[in-house]
C-alpha cells in the first residue's frame, strides 16, 4: 500500500481491468479489499511501478518513469 500511496493513485487506479473483471471484483471494493486481492493475485497489479526516494509512478507507458528524474 505504501508504494501505491507514493504514486498518488488509489488501488483501483493500478489494477489491470481484465483481471479485475475475471476475478469478479466489485466496483465498490474498498482500497483494503483491492490490496488484499493484489496480494493474493499479483497479476491484478499493473506494472511497472517505478520508485525513486519518496516518489513513485505507474510507468505505463515506460516514458512516465522519466517524470521522477525531472522532479
Amino acid at each position: 500500500m505504501a508504494l501505491i500511496k507514493k504514486t498518488g493513485l488509489r488501488p483501483i487506479d493500478v489494477v489491470r481491468k481484465r483481471e479485475f473483471k475475471e476475478l469478479r471484483l466489485s466496483e465498490d471494493a474498498s482500497d483494503d479489499q483491492l490490496i488484499k486481492a493484489m496480494v493474493k493475485n499479483p497479476d491484478l497489479l499493473q506494472r511497472p511501478i517505478v520508485e525513486m526516494g519518496d516518489e513513485a509512478v505507474l510507468a505505463r507507458p515506460a516514458e512516465k518513469a522519466l517524470e521522477l528524474i525531472r522532479t
